[in-house]
């Protein structure tokens, strides 16, 4: 019976279709390595079962993890497509992840983490729980749960499974936002031994060398590995930024532009998240003093401000759709998205959107403390933005995408009168990371009270 049917890890599935759950396990593994998008693997499931609610549950969840506006609407046709397709025959086990990737869409982030987290405990080695939950963590900049989750699990799974080097990488990750860097680079290293298919290891890594300043190292280890992360990954674009904060840390600003222009640029940039990690480069590039106002106008040509639903969806994706706008020195178009951002997220039940609340309480004083900056006004964006680091990670990403705000804060402390903050700053940081070109730039600046065009 259809109910019976178990997939390889011994997990309920609603269909007794071999093709279709061989269809669904390959969606899985590029749910997990990132290698091509697991919707033609999905279409495939749907194909060869059409009454399996499991591939449209999938669909949507994978639309709704991309944080892109424009897809909301297909994602939850997927929902619907599902809902209409749960019989007595839908293992709960399905009914569950159909439930948690609505609360995602419904803005419920937390509450859809909590439905994975239950599952996780029935089936530990349900890899879409563990994909899907790790990713809301890092929208919510939950570094607790990104450890802690895959730590729950990991032991539970077989090594010779072909995704538990991708458990494992999820591990090593939550490891390194913890500050936990020798484990995590070990865990990390172990995964990549076991599959060098593994970019989220690769990542991982790259993470670690960034928290402790080795940049050469950082530069090298991405090197190393490119070979299987630059080409058909989606992984690809979020590395290429990684090997430009590696150049920019050692203030190659040259070779920084390089990687910009040929990998963080034009048809390189296809969805959201990627255009996040290209304004935040050119933003800390403008810290810097280089001329980067023709790329942030490229860019924000690309970004669809002025489409309706655009605004207000996620605080992270907001505050650097702001960056270019800014950059370009469009101060009057960016307060007019600043304003639709904050029309959305006030307008929304707030008990019941994790996002509304994030927006409210760091996403718009973010936001005006770089619009502030943007106008000059240094004093004033360094004491907005300062008493926000407390609770920065709920605004979300990783510790090295949250640093742009750390950034903008030692750039407007050198330029105007916030010295002792500056300096604090920079004490926090030496004691944490080597000493990098970087940091000796702004320990210069705020000696001297202005920043220098980098050559």
């Amino acid at each position: 019976m259809a109910a019976a049917a178990r997939d390889d890890r011994g997990l309920p599935h609603g269909s007794a279709c071999e093709d279709a759950r061989a269809a669904v396990e390959s969606a899985t593994w590029r749910l997990m390595s990132f290698y091509d998008t697991p919707l033609a693997d999905l279409d495939a499931a749907i194909a060869a079962d059409p009454a399996w609610a499991l591939p449209h549950v999938m669909k949507a969840g994978f639309l709704a993890s991309l944080t892109e506006p424009s897809m909301l609407a297909e994602a939850h046709g997927h929902l619907d497509a599902a809902r209409a397709r749960v019989g007595a025959h839908t293992p709960v086990r399905e009914r569950t992840h159909l439930d948690a990737v609505a609360l995602a869409l419904e803005g419920r982030w937390s509450a859809a983490c909590r439905a994975w987290d239950a599952l996780l405990l029935e089936h530990p080695c349900d890899a879409l729980a563990l994909q899907w939950a790790g990713l809301w963590d890092f929208y919510r900049g939950d570094a607790a749960a990104l450890r802690a989750r895959p730590a729950r699990v990991l032991p539970e799974w077989d090594e010779d499974d072909p995704l538990y080097p991708h458990v494992l990488a999820l591990w090593a990750f939550g490891l390194e936002e913890c500050h936990l860097h020798g484990a995590a680079e070990e865990a990390a290293r172990r995964a990549l031994a076991i599959d060098a298919r593994a970019p989220w290891a690769v990542h991982a890594v790259a993470h670690v060398m960034e928290m402790q300043g080795r940049f050469d190292d950082g530069a090298a280890w991405l090197r190393q590995h490119q070979g299987t992360w630059a080409e058909g990954n989606g992984f690809a674009a979020h590395l290429w930024w990684h090997t430009a904060l590696f150049r920019l840390e050692g203030l190659d600003m040259a070779g920084t532009l390089r990687v910009v222009d040929g990998h963080l640029a034009g048809e390189q940039l296809q969805i959201g998240l990627q255009r996040v990690d290209a304004a935040s480069m050119l933003w800390r590039l403008h810290l810097l003093g280089a001329d980067v106002a023709a790329r942030a106008r490229a860019l924000a040509d690309a970004w669809p401000h002025d489409v309706d639903g655009e605004a207000g969806l996620y605080a992270f994706n907001d505050v650097h759709a702001l960056m270019p706008l800014l950059l370009t020195g469009d101060v009057a178009r960016a307060e007019h998205w600043l304003a639709r951002c904050a029309e959305r997220v006030m307008a929304g039940d707030d008990a019941r959107r994790d996002n509304h609340i994030v927006a409210r309480e760091l996403g718009l004083p973010l936001a005006r403390g770089l619009v502030a900056f943007a106008r000059g006004e240094h004093d004033a964006a360094a004491e907005c933005l300062y008493p926000l680091r407390a609770t920065l990670p709920r605004w979300g990403g990783s510790h090295a995408q949250r640093d742009v705000v750390d950034q903008t804060l030692l750039a407007a402390c050198a330029r105007g009168s916030r010295k002792a903050m500056g300096h604090a700053l920079l004490n926090e940081r030496m004691l944490a990371k080597a000493v990098t070109p970087l940091t000796q730039h702004w320990l210069q600046a705020l000696e001297e009270g202005q920043v220098r065009v980098r050559p």
